[in-house]
């Protein structure tokens, strides 16, 4: 059982002081979820001791009711009931090994989708940062430039949501407050304040530029000929930028967020998403969800309120999260 054993190492020795802290910030973030879900499945597994299509049929409900998406259910369940087939699987204890394993695999599925930013070889790394207002994208910009300064990289803050009030001054706040530079001007193109926010970038020798944009899904094409001017704005002053464009989504907004991944993938080439408040709701198989039903990694997720508490997504460590309670319980 490949990724079930390799829990089971982490348990045992949790190698380094870094990934003790994060393991325990995984656990404590999902345990909304973990509490729901892994309780629900124990609770499957008393109930029924052998394994037949009632018991497929409650987890088929548990998988959907923890937000993992509909289709993904679908074929996960598909694929839970040809190994339990082939493999003569009868005893619900090994059967949850064997639908930890499967989530892994359906999320990974033999893809090279990488959830690592993909910084300039020369020059400032460019990240736009898109999403619909209130999913928490001015903190997450803050909680990356906290990140970023923390590494020693000197962070530039651009402020391209122009006409919303207080966006400008809230952004300038969180620059201060992280040792960022910063760029903003009220009511005006936001494509004319990148380009000068660029400029400076550049003569500042700025390691990381973090653009936020304006959050209106209502009128998409607006919204497209707005990101499409920025990218072209972008692209002139430094080639090959942006190199990230991320997408902030409200994981407590469950299958709503779905819904506006698949609208700015419309609109805009999306390179990753930030999950933001995933502390916050019991339905964390949005991760699979999203991945599933629109093909883009999740990059970060947000397991709290604290500058820390963005962590760069990692899949293990999320699986760990969800499914500690069960290992080395069987």
């Amino acid at each position: 059982m490949g990724i079930f054993d390799k829990f089971k190492k982490i348990v045992s020795k949790k190698e380094s002081k870094e990934e003790k802290e994060r393991v325990e910030t995984y656990e404590k973030g999902l345990e909304k979820t973990r509490q729901e879900f892994v309780s629900n499945l124990s609770r499957l597994g008393i109930k029924y001791t052998k394994v037949n299509e009632e018991y497929f049929e409650e987890l088929e409900n548990l998988l959907i009711m923890a937000d993992i998406g509909v289709n993904t259910v679908f074929k996960f369940m598909d694929r839970i009931r040809d190994r339990v087939k082939k493999e003569n699987i009868t005893d619900t204890n090994y059967l949850n090994e064997v639908i930890v394993d499967e989530l892994f695999i359906i999320y990974v599925n033999n893809e090279s989708l990488s959830d690592k930013i993909e910084w300039a070889q020369s020059g400032p790394t460019v990240i736009l940062m898109v999403g619909v207002n209130g999913v928490g994208k001015t903190t997450t910009i803050a909680k990356l430039a906290y990140k970023y300064h923390e590494e020693g990289k000197k962070v530039m803050m651009i402020a391209a949501d122009t006409f919303r009030a207080g966006a400008v001054p809230q952004l300038k706040i969180w620059a201060d407050k992280t040792d960022s530079l910063f760029f903003g001007k009220e009511n005006t193109d936001p494509s004319g304040v990148i380009y000068d926010g660029l400029e400076i970038a550049k003569k500042e020798n700025v390691d990381i530029v973090l653009i936020d944009t304006a959050g209106r899904l209502q009128n998409k094409v607006n919204l497209m000929k707005e990101l499409e001017k920025m990218n072209k704005v972008i692209g002139r002053i430094i080639p090959g930028a942006p190199h990230e464009t991320l997408l902030v989504i409200d994981a407590t907004t469950g299958q709503n967020g779905i819904v506006q991944a698949e609208s700015f993938k419309e609109i805009t080439n999306i390179t990753g998403i930030v999950l933001t408040k995933l502390d916050g709701t019991a339905k964390g198989g949005i991760v699979l969800a999203i991945k599933e039903s629109v093909g883009i990694p999740v990059k970060f997720i947000g397991l709290g309120e604290k500058m820390t508490d963005l962590q760069v997504f990692d899949i293990e460590a999320y699986i760990y999260g969800l499914f500690k309670d069960m290992i080395g319980h069987e």
